[in-house]
Formats: structure tokens, sequence, C-alpha cells
């Protein structure tokens, strides 16, 4: 398929790979600062430590020797947190009155779609890349739709139309977005998308399968250990936790989160992201191209996860830097002319008020990665 794309108008184009030059050690260092000093500061400095952690990652992440660039300030993200938590705070003061509580709850709910679309608009002309800034246009009215409408109605539909939500979805990021003047444009057949969801789901269901297989193996095995105890009865000789229904279908509850949900997340990310890469263009022939094994990237996360845990959360740092240059090795652009052509659009700055709101309520609302 890559050599696909780098076929344009009869002459090949030389392809870009995406690279990571960031370190484990290096990102350590930044890591343990910016953790201290937010405990020591009760919170203050994490605005500072968001801005330093992007653009350790942004810097050292190259396409064609170029790198990117974050140019957002902890001042910023701290003002704009600042007047969030205000909002938030006189919000909750005044939920103990019914009439007006109803009220907020409304406004915030109708609040939400402008916020994100603010979010996305600051992150994106904090970015750069050799220099020419980022943009976003997307609108309040897309991100409802998408947000609210579009998920609404996959519910109704038992979820079968959901993959229509993610490829909207996918749709308001990517189309939203220039980079300097040039439109980034993102279109896909359906059918990829189906296939994501599919697959999750299969890994999900025969997990499930496998789990009440091993128990009910596990379960039989120990019945007849038991019933060949003759002092008592081969019920009180099983283990509390396999001794009924409910018991076992709190096993299955439990086991079904990191072998199940936590995998078929994994799969569909790395299958998502494969799709809106692949189907995405830049200008009018600039492309892109992602291979990412959805196996490889369910073994990062997994080992990830276990590395982390086990080091008491010090590998985190190595952890978030074994993944970004695993994406960034399988990720390339397809130019489909000079790279110095593109000029970078002079916009107004944008208000980090969206963006902070994010960070508060846990949003993750950027492409699919």
């Amino acid at each position: 398929m890559i050599e696909d794309l780098m076929h344009t108008d009869g002459e090949y184009n030389l392809s870009a790979d995406f690279e990571f030059r960031g370190t484990a050690k290096e990102f350590f260092g930044i890591w343990i600062v910016n953790l201290l000093l937010s405990i020591l500061t009760l919170g203050i400095y994490s605005a500072w430590a968001k801005v330093r952690t992007k653009k350790y990652f942004y810097q050292n992440t190259y396409v064609a020797g170029r790198n990117f660039d974050y140019h957002a300030t902890g001042k910023q993200i701290l003002i704009a947190r600042l007047i969030i938590l205000v909002l938030v705070i006189a919000s909750a003061l005044l939920s103990i009155i019914p009439f007006l509580n109803i009220v907020l709850s409304l406004t915030l709910l109708m609040l939400i779609p402008y916020l994100l679309v603010k979010s996305l608009r600051f992150n994106a002309h904090m970015t750069s890349w050799s220099n020419v800034r980022f943009a976003f246009n997307g609108t309040t009215g897309s991100a409802a739709l998408n947000y609210y409408l579009y998920p609404i109605i996959a519910i109704l539909t038992w979820f079968t139309t959901w993959p229509f939500v993610a490829r909207s979805v996918q749709r308001f990021h990517v189309n939203g977005h220039k980079f300097g003047q040039t439109p980034l444009y993102f279109d896909s057949p359906i059918k990829p998308f189906y296939t994501a969801m599919l697959a999750a789901f299969a890994w999900v269901l025969a997990t499930v399968i496998t789990l009440i297989v091993i128990l009910q193996i596990f379960v039989a095995a120990l019945t007849i250990i038991a019933a060949q105890m003759d002092s008592v009865a081969a019920d009180t000789q099983l283990p509390f936790f396999v001794g009924g229904t409910f018991q076992i279908i709190t096993i299955l509850t439990i086991g079904i989160v990191p072998f199940g949900i936590i995998p078929a997340v994994a799969i569909y990310q790395a299958m998502l992201r494969n799709t809106v890469y692949n189907y995405t263009i830049l200008g009018e022939n600039h492309r892109f191209y992602s291979d990412i094994s959805a196996l490889s990237l369910l073994w990062i996360d997994m080992s990830n996860f276990v590395v982390v845990v086990l080091s008491l959360g010090l590998m985190l740092p190595w952890a978030h830097v074994r993944r970004a240059s695993y994406l960034a090795s399988h990720t390339t652009f397809v130019p489909g002319g000079p790279l110095d052509e593109f000029v970078g659009e002079i916009t107004a700055n944008v208000s980090a008020i969206g963006d902070a709101y994010g960070d508060i309520e846990g949003f993750d609302i950027g492409f699919a990665v």
C-alpha cells in the first residue's frame, strides 16, 4: 500500500518516516521534577508540568528531519484552570438550590461542545511543525451533533450504527484542522470502522467464553475432588468463590476488564488509527500511512501496565517513551510535492479555557492514536 501512496502523477515521491528521538532517561528527569514540584506546590506547578511534557514529546517527534513544537505556556494553562475551578465551585455552591441545579446542569450540557471546540482550537494553534502552526475551524454545532445526537442514535439502534458515529467524529476532527493555510481532509469507507468494532467485540466475546470454560473446568475438578472426601458434603468442600452463580459472575466481571476490555480497546485504537491516517489527505495530494499492528500495540500496552505497576510507577516515563517510539516508527508521511511550499497562516490568539476544562473533566478529544 505504501508504494501506491508514493506514486503520484506517474512519479514517485520520497516518503518521510516519523521518528521519535526521546529517551526514557531524559524524560525520567523531566517527569520526576514535574511530579515533585506539583506535589510541593499542591498542584499549581502541574500546569507547567503539562507544558514541559508536551514540549518534550513534540520536540522529539520528527518527520523529514524537522520536529514538531508546542507553544503554550504554563501561565496560560494555570489561568484557564483557575477560571474553570472558580466556575465549578460556584456551580457546586449554587446547585444546592433545586431550580438552579437544573438550570446549571442544562447550561453545562450546552457549554460542553463549545468548550471542546475551544480545546481543539487552542491545542491546534499551540502546535507547529517546521515553524508552521496548525489551526482548527470546527464549529460548536458540529461538535454537538457528533458528541450528543449521533451517539444517542447509536444507542437507540443498539450500537449497530456506532461505526458511522466513529467515522463522523474523525471527520469532524480531521476536516476541521488546517496546517498553515493547507486543509486536512479525511473520508473513508465504512467497512474499516465496522471491522475495528467487530474485532474488538470478538476479542471480548472470546475472553468471556474462555473464562467461562476455565471456571467450569475448575469447578468440575474441585467437585470431583470434594466428592471423594467422605468426611463432609461435596458442596462444603468447594472454595467460596465458585460456590454459586453470583460468585462465578463476580469472577467473570473482575477478569473481563484486564483480559477482555483493555485489550479490545487497544485493538480498536490500532485499527482506527490506521484507518484515519491512511485515508487522510493534506492539501491535494500529501498523504499519510500507518501500519500499527493491533497485537503489537496490545503487547506494548499490557506489558507497560505490568512494568509500571511492579515498579510502583517509576517506569511510567519508560512506558510513555516506548509507546511513542512505536507509534512514530509505524507512521509515514508521503509528500506530493516540496515540503517547503507550506506557508504558516497568522491566526489570532485563542483561549486556553477549553483545554483546561478538558484537563479537569478528563476529555480525550484528539486524533485517533
